[in-house]
């Protein structure tokens, strides 16, 4: 006679996509493990039910997404796994066509459908549980969500598609989460958001970030807070003079402009110029001299030229971004880009690319140069080969550029801060040894 058993199954959640999507996989997990589920994050261990976050933003993270999902559909009918749930963009934008051409999964869900999932797992949705969340980052480190979607009609994305209008968390209960966080060891707040600077506008009637800096940087225990995706247009400088007041907020902004040719602005609909970012950058460095400005380029959306891109690398040039990352033009579906040909080859769009980041590596370089005999502090993430790993205030995490201290010659901890001098650079990496004063 078989026994029942009370155990509760194992599930591995899987995250493909963004750091957004990661806090999304995050508050499932703190969700199933308040209802006395085994769950782990991305594990090689057997499960009983695996849920696949996805992303759906461009071919390459569509095609990672679905070729995933096969993966684990295949593993389904093999055996190996029991259950087989599927949520996040890719699942918002395109249910009922992965319906159809991956019966094998379960139940697909969308981007806010937590509650839904839950209940198909008999588990309940708990409210109390709202502020807490298991950190799938290192433990001195956590990205804190402050908004949802977005309200911009930049023509080329599906972000408000899958993610909806802009939704602010308030000041309340993001203190509360950043609280909570930093009981458990969180010693830098990543703050991100599809645009952080229309935070507070539903809330508050007002743009709000300054205000929600403010809050943040009383809470005891954290002692870096930096800011991701911030949007150009009638940017609200005093977000930039809070930074320069409030030492616990990072010199840093990433600022994705997307394009600096003007005719292309205006067809991906960005409501910016050239000349009006040129300005804002000027003026935000006049206000912080020494801040790291990070980026993102677009190429070969429709009708971009040879003199449009050329346009583009000139800025560049221009403009000596710190930190600067390039994304190949994805033609999407019910975008007002969609109706434009896209005429530009994958092969020139990839030259295009690497063209850019040719530019900037050579920028990058000269930059990392520049440190060699000064003294940072530095924030080490972990220990890698023979080397502790670790950023300055002006590099954030999986994205920018690292520092390397030599673990046969010394000693760091991880999550610790220490101040590092540093000996040598190359394009992306800093090496350095902990500075000790005489």
């Amino acid at each position: 006679m078989k026994t029942k058993t009370l155990r509760k199954e194992k599930v591995n959640v899987v995250t493909l996509g963004c750091s957004k999507n990661l806090v999304d996989s995050e508050n499932i997990m703190t969700q199933l493990r308040g209802n006395d589920y085994d769950v782990a994050h991305e594990t090689e261990e057997h499960s009983d039910i695996v849920i696949v976050n996805t992303c759906g933003f461009i071919d390459l993270a569509k095609e990672e997404s679905v070729n995933t999902i096969l993966s684990y559909a295949e593993e389904k009918k093999a055996g190996n796994i029991e259950k087989l749930y599927v949520t996040g963009c890719l699942s918002q934008r395109y249910k009922d066509d992965l319906e159809q051409e991956i019966p094998e999964v379960d139940a697909y869900f969308g981007t806010m459908e937590l509650p839904g999932l839950l209940a198909k797992l008999d588990a309940d949705y708990k409210h109390e549980l709202i502020g807490e969340r298991v950190t799938t980052t290192p433990q001195h480190f956590a990205y804190l969500k402050i908004s949802e979607g977005c309200n911009r009609k930049c023509s080329f994305c599906a972000i408000p598609l899958m993610r909806g209008q802009h939704i602010s968390q308030s000041i309340e209960d993001l203190v509360t989460q950043a609280k909570s966080l930093a009981r458990i060891g969180v010693k830098e707040l990543i703050l991100i958001a599809q645009e952080l600077t229309y935070y507070g506008l539903d809330l508050y009637k007002k743009r709000a970030l300054p205000e929600l800096l403010d809050a943040l940087c009383e809470v005891e225990g954290i002692e870096w807070i930096r800011l991701h995706y911030a949007y150009p247009s009638k940017f609200p400088l005093d977000i930039i003079h809070t930074m320069a007041r409030q030492p616990k907020v990072c010199n840093y902004l990433d600022i994705p402009l997307q394009h600096a040719n003007n005719n292309v602005l205006e067809a991906m609909k960005r409501q910016v110029t050239r000349e009006e970012t040129t300005k804002l950058i000027n003026d935000i460095r006049e206000i912080i001299p020494g801040i790291t400005i990070r980026t993102t380029m677009l190429v070969g959306f429709p009708g971009e030229t040879e003199e449009d891109f050329q346009d583009l690398c000139d800025f560049v040039e221009e403009m000596q971004f710190e930190r600067l990352g390039v994304f190949q033009y994805s033609h999407e579906e019910n975008t007002s880009a969609h109706d434009l040909e896209d005429n530009i080859s994958p092969e020139e769009k990839a030259d295009r690319a690497n063209r850019l980041m040719e530019i900037q590596q050579e920028i990058s370089f000269a930059k990392n140069e520049e440190r060699i005999g000064k003294v940072f502090k530095v924030l080490i993430d972990r220990k890698e080969g023979g080397y502790f790993v670790g950023r300055t205030e002006s590099d954030s995490a999986e994205v920018d550029n690292e520092v390397l201290i030599d673990a046969k010659k010394h000693f760091v901890r991880i999550g610790d801060f220490c101040d590092i001098k540093i000996i040598n650079a190359e394009d992306y990496d800093l090496y350095g040894e902990p500075f000790v004063v005489d």
